[in-house]
């Protein structure tokens, strides 16, 4: 255990974090995700909800701030303007980190194709359809010294 570090992002989570560089995509991904044929590297969090996991990683995640949208939703198949409960509830946490712009949505496929290229996948246990999320690391400004 850490101080400060939600308990839930485990050795293998907190170093991914770590080694993804400013503009690196992390997708935090449902249960029905096919997270394995995807992923380049690949974290199981089976036991955790998709908001509880957003949660934890943007605790320590910079989202970037050099593009207009850092946070991407996989558009719902034939509705795409549809923004589910979860989407919301994504949205609100990504506020009370400090992220006010949109989430962007993005076509079922390409989204797949978005996550594959993404530096990892989080695999939980969210069983809410829709409920997968990627996001885009910024980066830190130096610090007086």
């Amino acid at each position: 255990m850490l101080k400060g570090v939600d308990p839930i992002l485990g050795p293998e989570l907190l170093a991914i974090l770590r080694a993804m560089g400013h503009g690196d995509d992390i997708a935090i991904v449902d249960a029905n995700f096919p997270a394995t044929a995807n992923a380049r590297r690949l974290i199981r969090a089976d036991g955790v909800s998709a908001t509880r996991m957003v949660e934890a990683v943007v605790s320590l995640l910079p989202l970037d701030d050099f593009e207009d949208i850092a946070a991407f939703r996989m558009a719902v198949v034939g509705a795409p303007d549809e923004v589910p409960p979860v989407i919301g509830e994504f949205a609100a946490i990504l506020k009370s980190a400090g992220y006010e712009r949109p989430i962007g949505a993005v076509e079922r496929f390409a989204f797949y194709q978005q996550a594959a290229s993404a530096y990892a996948i989080v695999a939980t246990g969210e069983r809410r359809f829709w409920g997968n999320l990627i996001l885009k690391k910024g980066a830190l400004a130096p610090t007086a010294g």
